[in-house]
C-alpha cells in the first residue's frame, strides 16, 4: 500500500501541486466547454491566432504600467492588454477578408504572425523595462502557478461559463444554422463577436499557467474527444469538460512519476485520450468504423442478385444465383439484407423479385445494355462488350445513364437486339 500512497497520494499534499490541480483544472474546463463551439464553428486557428497574438499585448500592458505607474508585472494590466491585442487581431482579420481577395484563414495567418512579432519586436526594443520570458510565455509553467493566476482564471471561468449558459440557446443556433437564426432576429454578427470576447478571455487568462501551446490544445483536443461520442451540444459539452479535467490530473501525475515538464505532459495525456476516444468510440471510432464496413454489403453484389434473378425470370434458386454472382462469402448476407430491405421474398429454397426490387433491377439492366450499346459505337470488340458492361453499370450516379442514353439518341434495344427497359420501368 505504500508504493501506492507514495504515487498518488503523496503528491496530493504539496502545495505546488494543489494549486497546479487546481489552476489546471479551471482552465482546462472553462476551455474544453469553450472549445466545444470552436471545434464545430471550425474556428480552431483562430483561437491559435488569439494566442499567439497575446505577446503584443502582455508587452503593451507590461511597458504602459512600468512606465506610467511604475508596477512591475502587473497582471491586470497585462491581462487587459492581452484582451485589447486579442480583440484587434480579430477586427484585423475581419477588415482583412472583406475588403480583399484573401480569405479568412489567409487572413489569421497573415495578422497573428504580424501581430506576434511586433510583439517581440517590443519586447526586444524595451528589453531594459519589460522582463518577460518568452519561453514562459510559450510552454507555460503549470507547476509554479500564483495565487493571482488561480484568482484570475476562477473570475474569468466564472464570466465566461455564466455567458455560455445565458446564451446558450443563442450559441447553439447560430452554431448549426446562422441563416435560420438571422431570419429569426438574433443578433447573429453580435454573438459572434461575444464568442471571440469568450475565446480572448479563455486564452488570455490561461497563457500564463499552461503556456501558447497548451492552451490550444486545452480548447480543441478535449472538445474534439467529446465530438466523436456525442451528437448533443450540451452532452458534449460535459463529455469536453470531463476530458479536460482528466487531462490536467492524468497529465500532473504523469509530471510528477516521469519528472518530466507539466505542460507537456499534459498535453501528452489529452491526446492520449484522444486516441484512445479515436478507436474505441462506439459510433464514430475506428474499431466501429471497420465492423460496419465488415457487416455492409457491396450495393454491387446487390445489384447483381437482382439482375440474376431478373435474367432467370423466375424465383431463383440459391444455387443459380451463386453461378452468377460474385464475393460468394457475402451472398447470404446480401440476400437476407435484400429479404428485409423488401427487395426480395422468399419463396421456399428460392428468391423472388419483390415489385420494389424488379424495378431496381430493371434499372441496373437499362445501364447495362446501354453501356453495351455505347461500347459498340466506340467499336469496342464484341467479346468485351458484356465484361467491360458489367463493370460500368453500376456506375450510375448523378444522372450518367440518362447522359448515356441521350447521347446514343435513346436507343430502344442494344447491339443483341434486346430491349432497353426505359427510365420509368
Amino acid at each position: 500500500m505504500e508504493p501506492l500512497f507514495n504515487a498518488f497520494l503523496a503528491p496530493l499534499a504539496e502545495t505546488y501541486f494543489q494549486k497546479a490541480l487546481i489552476g489546471g483544472s479551471i482552465v482546462a474546463i472553462v476551455s474544453a466547454v469553450v472549445g466545444c463551439l470552436v471545434v464545430l464553428r471550425r474556428m480552431a486557428f483562430l483561437g491559435d491566432a488569439l494566442s499567439h497574438a497575446m505577446i503584443a499585448g502582455v508587452a503593451g500592458g507590461y511597458l504602459v504600467m512600468k512606465m506610467l505607474f511604475g508596477y512591475e508585472a502587473h497582471a491586470p494590466g497585462m491581462l487587459l492588454g492581452s484582451l485589447l491585442a486579442a480583440l484587434i487581431t480579430v477586427a484585423l482579420i475581419g477588415f482583412v477578408s472583406k475588403v480583399s481577395r484573401v480569405k479568412e484563414d489567409t487572413a489569421i495567418g497573415i495578422m497573428y504572425t504580424g501581430v506576434f512579432a511586433l510583439g517581440v519586436v517590443i519586447v526586444s526594443i524595451f528589453r531594459h523595462y519589460i522582463h518577460i520570458d518568452l519561453m514562459h510565455f510559450i510552454m507555460g509553467d503549470v507547476l509554479g502557478v500564483a495565487d493571482t493566476d488561480l484568482w484570475i482564471s476562477a473570475f474569468v471561468a466564472a464570466i465566461v461559463l455564466t455567458i455560455i449558459i445565458l446564451f446558450f440557446r443563442h450559441f447553439q443556433i447560430t452554431t448549426f444554422d446562422p441563416v435560420m437564426a438571422a431570419s429569426i432576429g438574433l443578433p447573429v454578427l453580435l454573438i459572434d463577436y461575444l464568442l471571440t470576447i469568450c475565446v480572448s478571455l479563455v486564452v488570455v487568462s490561461a497563457v500564463s499557467m499552461v503556456g501558447v501551446i497548451l492552451v490550444i490544445g486545452l480548447l480543441i483536443t478535449p472538445a474534439a474527444t467529446a465530438y466523436l461520442i456525442s451528437d448533443r451540444l450540451d452532452r458534449m459539452m460535459l463529455l469536453s469538460a470531463f476530458f479536460g479535467f482528466t487531462s490536467v490530473v492524468g497529465g500532473l501525475y504523469l509530471c510528477v512519476w516521469l519528472d518530466s515538464a507539466g505542460g507537456g505532459a499534459i498535453m501528452l495525456f489529452c491526446t492520449l485520450q484522444f486516441i484512445v476516444v479515436l478507436i474505441f468510440a462506439p459510433r464514430y471510432g475506428m474499431l466501429a468504423r471497420w465492423l460496419r464496413l465488415r457487416r455492409m454489403v457491396p450495393q454491387p453484389v446487390i445489384e447483381d442478385v437482382l439482375t440474376t434473378i431478373l435474367r432467370h425470370g423466375q424465383a431463383a434458386p440459391l444455387t443459380v444465383i451463386r453461378k452468377y454472382v460474385e464475393h460468394r462469402p457475402r451472398l447470404l448476407k446480401a440476400l437476407g439484407q435484400m429479404v428485409n430491405d423488401g427487395l426480395l421474398r422468399c419463396e421456399g429454397t428460392a428468391y423472388a423479385l419483390t415489385a420494389s426490387g424488379e424495378k431496381e433491377a430493371r434499372q441496373v439492366l437499362r445501364a447495362h445494355r446501354l453501356w453495351e450499346a455505347y461500347l459498340h459505337s466506340i467499336g469496342t470488340p464484341e467479346k468485351d462488350w458484356h465484361s467491360t458492361a458489367h463493370q460500368l453499370e453500376h456506375m450510375r450516379e448523378a444522372g450518367t445513364v440518362e447522359y448515356l442514353s441521350e447521347v446514343l439518341g435513346e436507343p430502344e434495344q442494344d447491339p443483341h437486339g434486346q430491349e432497353i427497359p426505359g427510365r420509368t420501368d
